[in-house]
């Protein structure tokens, strides 16, 4: 299947990839995590939820952690232009007959929650309660350094039709990977923000949230944040990396937070702002494409994700794989 052009001017305007929530089971092992050793910033806590940003971060927060019974992924959080653009939003979905729920939301003007054609919950607003800037509070870098918020990656029971979907919201494919066999995409790698990826697809059962990244300054706070969890009771959390990517050309590191959820480490990929920036292509086989190095990736980072709350997996449309059977 051809690549959909890009979407100049979509029905309303997406800024960027705003937040995530992710259900846990244990408030104080995620906070171990999340805050003693990525180094992300508490904003607020109450006996139920933690509230969290990254150091250059002004809005209220980037990931939500709210305790339940079960771990899970909750919602994935976009950031729209204006009040004018929610409004253009809830007429696209209801238009698509996809549900539209207005909910009430700490820190966020004017929030709805809806999903994708697959099942993916997300929800848009306009405006979140704007934090002083800490990004010169040098005191405050902790662990890993985190930055911002980067991107979500999603398994999709068919890539196609999830890039379809997202290029009618404005996302353009900065590279992807396709089945030669079949023609059909393999993975894709869709931005907003002018980065390689807001969000990406990844084939396979689904959907189920891949990985969340944090965008870090450098290679070397990745190494540092390794010899931390190597030596503070997490070497098992680490589940791929060091290494840079073929695609992207980023700097990454897999982890795995106490509820299993997986978190990217990531830095250096590159700018993607031409609206007349071509995509580029990958093999599914060729082995630079998951590192440029050649080092292949654990079968977990194929299989495992995280289940979305209230939705069922289905199994994929595409049997292609780049893993090499031994």
């Amino acid at each position: 299947m051809a690549l959909p052009q890009p979407n100049l001017y979509p029905a309303f305007n997406i800024v960027r990839l705003s937040h995530v929530e992710l259900a846990v089971t244990d408030l104080a092992k995620s906070r171990a995590f999340y805050v003693d050793t990525l180094g992300l910033q508490v904003t607020d806590e109450t006996s139920g939820a933690i509230y969290l940003r990254a150091m250059e971060e002004r809005g209220h927060h980037c990931i939500v952690l709210r305790k339940a019974t079960t771990p899970e992924a909750r919602e994935l959080g976009f950031k729209v232009f204006s009040d004018e653009d929610i409004d253009k939003a809830e007429h696209f979905f209801k238009e698509k007959g996809l549900p539209v729920e207005w909910v009430e939301r700490p820190y966020q003007s004017r929030t709805f929650r809806t999903r994708d054609p697959h099942g993916i919950p997300l929800e848009f607003y306009s405006r979140m309660e704007r934090l002083p800037p800490i990004h010169q509070k040098y005191a405050l870098y902790k662990g890993v350094k985190p930055l911002r918020i980067d991107h979500f990656n999603c398994f999709s029971p068919n890539v196609d039709q999830s890039v379809a979907f997202y290029n009618e919201l404005g996302f353009r494919v900065t590279e992807y990977t396709q089945d030669e066999e079949t023609g059909k995409l393999w993975a894709a790698w869709t931005h907003r923000k002018g980065g390689v990826h807001d969000i990406a697809f990844t084939n396979g059962l689904g959907p189920r949230l891949h990985h969340v990244a944090f965008w870090v300054p450098t290679p070397l706070n990745i190494i540092d944040l390794l010899d931390l969890m190597a030596t503070t009771g997490y070497v098992g959390n680490i589940e791929r990396g060091p290494g840079r990517h073929g695609i992207s050309n980023a700097f990454f590191l897999y982890i795995r937070d106490p509820d299993n959820h997986r978190i990217e480490i990531y830095c250096s990929d590159y700018q993607t702002v031409d609206p007349d920036l071509e995509p580029i292509k990958w093999d599914l086989k060729d082995p630079q494409r998951q590192t440029l190095w050649g080092a292949p990736a654990p079968r977990s980072w194929f299989e495992e994700g995280s289940v979305f709350a209230g939705v069922e997996p289905r199994k994929s449309d595409l049997a292609a794989s780049p893993i090499v059977a031994p």
